[in-house]
């Protein structure tokens, strides 16, 4: 079978203690996957810089005059993982057959990408990673990764289980998804909506190898919440069952103060003041969810760039080459 132009695209933000390390055992796979005739020479790997503070487009930039098959892109400012990751599959779409993304910390397994590419010669345009165990994670983040994947399936999000963005998509596949023009960007949810024939491999996640992790719990909970707001509208109907669900118990309430009033007995202001708070709470809790919704509208009508690349580095400074 004719080796397949594969692009692997690796989002990158103030990954200097572990990029080193990651370009040499990409270099290694890749050495191997063109030996074995799985990809072509015009083959590359993309290091996407977002915006980082420290010394990793120096790096990258150092070993791309070095390495021929490294490529860097240098974002203008740091536009988020979710959109980096996507500058850099639609700025190389078109070069490639095929583009692999996962992070640049080593956790997921690099030596599963030959599977994901066999994948794809067997008629696959999605192949999704997926994790066979979370023995690595804490227990707390197992339990609420199961939490956030059951409810998102609740919600009717289409999802893959212990998937995040460690695929393969084919050229037509990113071509889809570049028709997807929403600035709130949750990938793992998209790409299934793309449709197209798809699979998994699955793989063992390891340790990270250096630096620290760039989604702590209150970046996962704001991904989590972008993802349930921006792919479905259920929580809205939950606030509008909710309402429906208090007046009928409001009414219930209002024919038991008129009876209690007729038989002599007098409702507690406790019991009153209870229903008040009870009630002003959810209220709030439902403005505060349409809030949401109305911000994701603001971002949207808006319509500005999700990223904007500054440069894109193949050994020369040749931009968009």
């Amino acid at each position: 079978m004719k080796p397949v132009i594969t692009y692997i695209v690796i989002p990158c933000y103030n990954e200097e203690d572990v990029l080193p390390e990651t370009i040499k055992r990409f270099g290694e796979l890749f050495r191997l996957m063109l030996s074995s005739g799985l990809i072509s020479d015009k083959s590359r790997i993309v290091c996407v810089d977002d915006g980082s503070k420290d010394r990793t487009w120096e790096i990258i930039t150092d070993y791309s005059t070095r390495i021929k098959y490294l490529n860097g892109i240098k974002l203008a400012h740091n536009a988020g993982h979710q959109n980096a990751l996507l500058a850099g599959l639609m700025t190389v779409k078109d070069k490639a057959d095929c583009c692999i993304s996962i992070d640049a910390d080593l956790q997921d397994d690099i030596y599963a990408i030959p599977m994901f590419i066999e994948k794809f010669n067997s008629g696959y345009d999605v192949v999704y990673g997926v994790r066979s165990k979370r023995d690595t994670d804490s227990k707390f983040k197992r339990g609420t990764a199961v939490f956030f994947y059951k409810f998102l399936k609740f919600l009717g999000v289409d999802v893959v289980f212990n998937h995040a963005d460690y695929r393969l998509m084919s050229k037509r596949a990113l071509n889809a998804l570049a028709d997807f023009k929403e600035v709130n960007l949750f990938l793992r949810g998209l790409v299934p909506l793309v449709g197209f024939k798809s699979t998994e491999v699955q793989y063992e996640r390891n340790e990270r190898f250096a630096g620290e992790s760039k989604y702590p719990l209150k970046k996962m909970l704001a991904l989590a919440l972008d993802g349930i707001t921006s792919l479905s509208i259920t929580p809205i109907r939950f606030v509008t069952l909710m309402g429906f669900v208090f007046s009928i118990i409001s009414i219930f309430a209002a024919l038991y103060g008129v009876i209690s009033y007729f038989f002599g007995a007098t409702v507690g202001w406790s019991s009153t003041i209870v229903s008040i708070w009870l009630i002003g709470g959810i209220q709030l809790l439902a403005l505060g969810l349409i809030g949401e919704y109305v911000g994701k509208i603001y971002k949207e009508v808006k319509n500005r760039p999700r990223y904007i690349v500054e440069d894109f580095y193949t050994g020369e400074r040749n931009l968009y080459e």
